[in-house]
């Protein structure tokens, strides 16, 4: 075959619907996947793009010169004053969701496409772009001189370098009209301060939240709702503010993903404050598994003694017989404790039995080991024995020698 005379093409639908156009370049914040892109003239509904800046900053445009547009494309779009440069991240009818979404009432919000960016458009896109960073530090030193109580977060030129955009916090309300006037002096461009929250920052910033994965206002989520402590208390979780605290040093805002289904699964559950009496013994509310419906009542209202789980329906059951004036024999309808749906172990023998089997191979070595040195001793005490009477002989022999060549007579050896 010659495989170098072949054209391949890149293929725009699959059977999950996942495509090229859908998809797209996923390297910009709060992107939003475009499951309709490879349905026929999706785009001829409307003419609005949805156009994506620096970090999470989005405008939303008409595209009145009926361009040929798609996810990725960098455009030059109209300014006040001059033009911008961003990246084309929408198309089609998607976009007028996420006009409604933005809450863009005015018609005077949506701007134009121009065209598609040039060559020189990018080289002082680039220019301007690549002033950003000294201009934050010297923006920030700036409002410490004036003694101002704010924090310059980021700053982002226009695309044709006309207009710089001051992203701050405040606390409190600034005064900020002798910081315009200098900030207008120093760097000789038009000036727009834009006041955002700890959240705002947080996602134009980015990072990984304690999930492990990346920040939820930094990837999809635009409109950001109160969050409050009640949150967390419908749904059992401990009030620890350094856990409860996302990185913006505010609540997460994923406590309130859940809390809808744990207000209405916990309707269906007694209130705690109900006590359940029996014939045998009244029984105080302890805890509970409010999704799986099971509550755990106890004998003692501190402690936790004699310890019965039920369902939630049947505690409901014996709040109506005690209201009735009737006491069930025990909080079970069987009269034993319920199973709780837990899984049960079918291991049945006892899982120490290999530890003491190893504890006894560990003695027996021990004591083997034990008689091995003191074998090893009493041999070490034969031999310095023998060796003393060696010593003990050669110098009998040698006294003798010593007697004979003085020519008297040997001793008599006492030993022998």
């Amino acid at each position: 075959m010659d495989f170098k005379n072949m054209q391949f093409k890149i293929s725009t639908d699959t059977d999950r619907g996942l495509c090229r156009r859908g998809c797209g370049r996923q390297d910009h914040q709060l992107n939003t996947y475009d499951w309709l892109a490879d349905v026929p003239g999706i785009d001829e509904d409307t003419d609005l793009v949805e156009v994506q800046f620096k970090n999470t900053r989005k405008g939303y445009y008409h595209n009145i010169y009926n361009l040929d547009l798609k996810k990725g494309d960098i455009v030059a779009v109209e300014a006040s004053p001059g033009h911008d440069i961003g990246v084309v991240t929408l198309t089609g009818r998607l976009v007028k969701l996420q006009v409604k979404k933005a809450n863009l009432k005015s018609a005077d919000d949506i701007k134009r496409i121009y065209r598609l960016a040039k060559q020189v458009d990018m080289e002082k896109y680039y220019e301007a772009k690549s002033r950003e960073h000294d201009t934050m530090i010297r923006s920030r030193q700036i409002a410490k001189n004036l003694g101002l109580d704010m924090k310059i977060g980021d700053v982002e030129y226009q695309g044709d370098g006309n207009k710089a955009i001051f992203f701050y916090i405040a606390d409190e309300r600034v005064d900020f009209r002798q910081l315009i006037k200098d900030l207008a002096a120093t760097f000789h461009v038009r000036i727009e301060m834009k006041q955002i929250g700890a959240r705002q920052e947080a996602g134009r910033i980015g990072g990984t939240g304690p999930c492990g994965r990346e920040l939820c206002c930094a990837t999809w989520m635009k409109n950001f709702s109160s969050v409050s402590t009640n949150a967390a208390r419908f749904q059992d979780i401990s009030l620890n503010p350094q856990k409860l605290a996302g990185m913006c040093a505010k609540l997460k805002c994923c406590l309130n993903y859940e809390v809808d289904d744990y207000i209405e699964a916990s309707r269906k559950l007694p209130s705690r404050e109900i006590m359940l009496q029996t014939q045998d013994s009244d029984y105080y509310f302890f805890k509970s598994d409010i999704l799986a419906g099971m509550v755990t009542y106890s004998t003692d209202k501190r402690l936790a003694a004699n310890l019965e789980t039920i369902t939630g329906q049947r505690a409901l059951q014996i709040v109506e017989m005690n209201k009735r004036g009737e006491k069930p024999l025990t909080l079970s309808e069987d009269g034993n404790q319920q199973d709780n749906g837990k899984p049960v172990d079918m291991f049945e023998g006892d899982v120490t039995r290999f530890d003491k089997s190893r504890k006894k191979k560990k003695n027996k070595g021990q004591r083997q080991q034990a008689r091995a040195q003191h074998g090893q001793g009493g041999g070490e005490r034969k031999q310095k024995g023998g060796n003393r009477e060696n010593r003990d002989g050669q110098q009998n022999r040698d006294g003798q020698q010593r007697q004979q060549r003085r020519g008297g007579e040997p001793k008599p050896n006492s030993e022998s």
